[in-house]
């Protein structure tokens, strides 16, 4: 069975009412302007053990700087749809190509407390395509074995005080990436749609029924 069809089988069976943003309520609280659109390539790398492509973002950005991150960013009024922005973002910070990209799906939106409605364009590429990293905004590209980071033992919940108020965020490390926040939420979101929170392995060429 192919990565697409095992991904294609996990969101035939995935609920539909969507994975719950953690930081929805708060954002929604404080209600202070409308949410911007933005969407982000979560890109599953086909390997015998599939990983997912991230990039660990410039130092020296506004926001968000030196984090780990999707390839991703603001809907553009040139875009036919979320899944055109996804794939643009991708092509603009790491050289993907939108041919390398099948598209498989798209899940519940993710909103942010900083403001955004990010939506998850799940993709599959090939491995070892030649991506290059645009230097002003992208200081590295490095992949996550999903095995590893859908497992509940090794994205882990925690907490800190940030703006007044207690905090509470996922994280999870790959070889010395410390991958948090929005992401790791993302990453929580979709381990737990798509049933792989319960068998990380699932992707994996060898665990496939």
């Amino acid at each position: 069975m192919t990565l697409a069809s095992r991904l294609d089988q996990r969101l035939a069976v995935a609920p539909h009412d969507g994975a719950p943003s953690q930081d929805e309520g708060q954002w929604l609280r404080q209600g202070a302007h409308p949410l911007k659109q933005a969407a982000v390539l979560v890109a599953f790398v086909d390997r015998p053990h599939p990983t997912l492509l991230l990039t660990r973002r410039q130092p020296h950005l506004r926001s968000h700087a030196g984090q780990v991150a999707f390839p991703g960013g603001g809907v553009d009024s040139g875009d036919a749809d979320i899944v055109a922005t996804a794939l643009r973002e991708a092509h603009e910070e790491v050289g993907l190509s939108a041919s390398a990209a099948t598209i498989i799906g798209t899940l519940a939106p993710y909103r942010t407390n900083s403001g955004y409605c990010i939506t998850p364009v799940l993709a599959i590429i090939p491995p070892d395509l030649p991506l290059i990293a645009d230097a002003a905004e992208v200081a590295h590209i490095f992949e996550a074995r999903c095995d590893h980071v859908f497992d509940p033992a090794m994205l882990v919940s925690k907490s800190a005080m940030w703006q007044g108020a207690l905090r509470n965020y996922r994280e999870v490390m790959v070889d010395g990436e410390r991958v948090w926040g929005v992401t790791a939420g993302i990453i929580y979101n979709i381990g737990r749609h798509l049933g792989l929170d319960a068998s990380p392995r699932a992707l994996n060429r060898d665990a496939a029924a």
